[in-house]
């Protein structure tokens, strides 16, 4: 059995928050955490050394890899934040067309800043996310 790298740690977010040197980066990055935190009533948590996890989930594979993961997240990386949706955007395109100016990867969507999208569908989107994750993985 295989575990995934990222784990929680016992870093309090609202200071890995405090550090981040960029003034828009961490002004957004409290506004997600707040954000976040109302949407899921769940408490914030570390996962590795940047990333803010909400929730979380186990997950096992055919392959027989298996572990916890968040349900879902952020990260306020150097070059954008990273809003982290699991297990992926696939179904989320209406949505997505109504976001704003972003980026795709598999499970993450990149923003440069938040006013660069409509918050009210940002919300909608991580509603979304969190509703595919519960009928994929019930709590």
């Amino acid at each position: 059995m295989s575990t995934n790298k990222t784990q929680p740690t016992q870093i309090d977010p609202r200071d890995f928050i405090e550090s981040v040197e960029h003034p828009v980066r961490r002004q957004d990055a409290l506004t997600l955490l707040d954000m976040m935190t109302r949407i899921t009533g769940e408490e914030p948590e570390m996962w590795g050394p940047s990333i803010i996890g909400f929730g979380r989930y186990h997950y096992k594979y055919e392959s027989g890899r298996e572990g916890d993961f968040m349900r879902t997240g952020f990260s306020p990386r150097k070059a954008n934040l990273v809003v982290y949706i699991m297990p992926g955007y696939t179904d989320f395109s209406p949505i997505l067309a109504r976001l704003g100016k972003h980026k795709l990867g598999k499970s993450c969507l990149y923003l440069n800043k938040l006013a660069d999208v409509d918050l009210d569908v940002l919300e909608e989107l991580i509603r979304a996310g969190l509703a595919d994750m519960a009928k994929k993985y019930p709590e």
